[in-house]
């Protein structure tokens, strides 16, 4: 849970920016669009596996 104290002689546009840098950098977002639809388990694997293999592979590259 993301908690905001809004500051002495800050204005509400200030607040929601710095709230809204909190809520992005603490994945929130990121999560809500993941849980948004239904994922079958073997999606998720095959994302997974695909993210390994680019991961991989980009590590190969930058060895060279």
């Amino acid at each position: 849970m993301v908690k905001l104290k809004v500051r002495e002689s800050e204005s509400i546009q200030e607040a929601v920016r710095r709230f809204r840098k909190l809520v992005e950098r603490s994945g929130i977002k990121k999560e809500m669009r993941r849980r948004e639809y239904y994922e079958k388990p073997s999606d998720t694997r095959r994302r997974a596996r695909l993210r390994a293999e680019r991961r991989a592979r980009r590590n190969r590259l930058a060895g060279r």
